[in-house]
């Protein structure tokens, strides 16, 4: 069937209007993408081309430049770059609570004169039956997992910027850069790019922020992507945070705003929400002098605890302090972290093996490490460590609704009146969200301090 968006690719051309076998070339296939260094309308002919644009209809041309700012995304920020993209088709899904039976852990729960079908069964009666046993006999009963339905609201990232005509004349003309909108352009489209990443990052206790509390900042987060922070953390966590009072609201978990207990329309402070809890290791607790020494044991202990749960970590994101102190302990002991060449994937489609589209990370259990600037250091203390996150990316992507486009008006384009004055105003826009079907499977390790 056709016309239909399945992947990225699919989102892409319909977005940017690219169509036939080499419409994504741009992106895939051309290696590194040329950045804004040229004139808005340098090079296309559309503007010109009277069998397109007949007579003076080419003022009312736009000029979208998606394609160029998507490439760059996906090259200059980690964060953004490592996590996967799918378009959005749905704003729920539905997730597996609980097993028929034998509870919701990580293990299959028993326990002698256990009723069938309960959270831990007499390990008699959990599918072995007698020969012509009969239906709704004693461990033979009908069972059914538990569901739960989870569901998303789309964000919208946008940036807003504008240059005047005067500007854009004497710049070209006196000692200036020459054509400032490229410049400006491109410097925005990093700050795009930059602003989603850092919304990806964002510390988990800027959540706990009331917007009735007047002691603390009024961050109402709500619009922004959710943070993986947000994503990976469970209720002990929440706990250990407001005994620590390293949030607004009160030291109570309860007290807390509902932007920081809730996730994806569920409570994680709510009983049986236990699914919604992802590994989280911050030790004893939050409080001051509790920090940890980042060991070996430490992060094999969490990476044994995902692979309990059936998680299956791909990806180590953290900051380039942890790193160092990784390959340190590893060096200590006369090992070394094995480099590997990561040459990421965009929803199946490879990228080309090389500098422009791949970049070199250490490994620990061929895990490849990823490091980051905006990685969150939580925890108390003043030589912090940036924290670490463990994530399945099977089970954790971007939901892309609309990719980023960048969208130009004004007075260069023949339309003062659309902007209301006499320049031009840009505006680069992303709508997404992320989104988890797997929070067991993901883990973090925080309240980390260096030697």
């Amino acid at each position: 069937m056709s016309g239909y968006i399945k992947t990225m690719r699919d989102l892409e051309n319909a977005s940017y209007g690219l169509t036939g076998p080499s419409g994504n070339a741009l992106l895939k296939g051309q290696g590194v993408v040329g950045g804004f260094g040229t004139a808005h309308d340098a090079g296309s002919s559309i503007l010109t081309d009277a069998n397109v644009l007949a007579g003076n209809l080419g003022d009312l041309y736009n000029v979208l430049y998606g394609q160029k700012v998507w490439s760059m995304l996906n090259q200059e920020v980690n964060a953004l770059s490592m996590i996967a993209k799918r378009p959005y088709t749905s704003s729920g899904w539905r997730v597996l609570k609980s097993r028929p039976q034998g509870g919701s852990g990580s293990s299959f729960s028993v326990t002698s004169g256990g009723a069938a079908g309960s959270t831990s069964p007499d390990p008699a009666i959990i599918g072995g039956v007698a020969e012509n046993a009969s239906l709704g006999s004693t461990g033979f009963q009908a069972l059914a997992p538990e569901y739960d339905k989870l569901f998303v609201s789309p964000k919208t990232v946008a940036h807003l910027f504008e240059f005047t005509e005067l500007g854009i004349e004497l710049a070209a003309i006196d000692d200036g850069v020459g054509d400032i909108r490229a410049i400006i352009r491109e410097d925005m489209g990093k700050h795009h790019a930059e602003s989603q990443n850092k919304m990806l990052l964002m510390p988990f206790e800027n959540y706990g922020f009331d917007a009735g509390d007047t002691s603390t900042p009024d961050d109402d987060l709500s619009v922004n992507y959710t943070s993986l922070l947000k994503i990976v953390s469970s209720s002990d966590e929440i706990a250990a945070m407001a005994a620590a009072d390293m949030i607004g609201g009160g030291t109570t978990e309860s007290a807390m705003g509902e932007e920081m207990r809730n996730i994806y329309g569920k409570d994680r402070n709510t009983a049986g929400n236990g699914y919604l809890d992802a590994v989280v290791n911050f030790g004893d607790s939050y409080a001051s002098g509790d920090a940890r020494l980042l060991t070996l044991s430490l992060l094999n202990s969490v990476i044994r605890e995902v692979r309990e749960n059936g998680g299956n970590t791909k990806v180590m994101l953290t900051g380039y302090d942890t790193v160092q102190a990784i390959g340190d302990l590893l060096q200590s002991q006369e090992r070394f972290m094995d480099r590997r060449e990561i040459v990421p994937t965009h929803n199946g489609v490879r990228g080309v093996q090389g500098a422009e589209v791949g970049f070199r990370v250490a490994t620990y259990y061929d895990i490849p490490i990823i490091p980051c600037k905006d990685m969150p250091k939580t925890g108390q203390g003043s030589n912090k460590l940036s924290d670490i996150l463990l994530l399945d990316t099977d089970h954790l992507w971007l939901s892309v609704m609309k990719p980023t486009q960048y969208f130009e008006d004004g007075i260069t384009n023949g339309n003062p009146f659309g902007v209301g004055k006499l320049g031009n105003q840009g505006m680069y826009r992303t709508i997404g969200e992320t989104c988890c079907s797997f929070f067991k499977g993901q883990a973090k390790i925080t309240n980390l301090k260096s030697a």
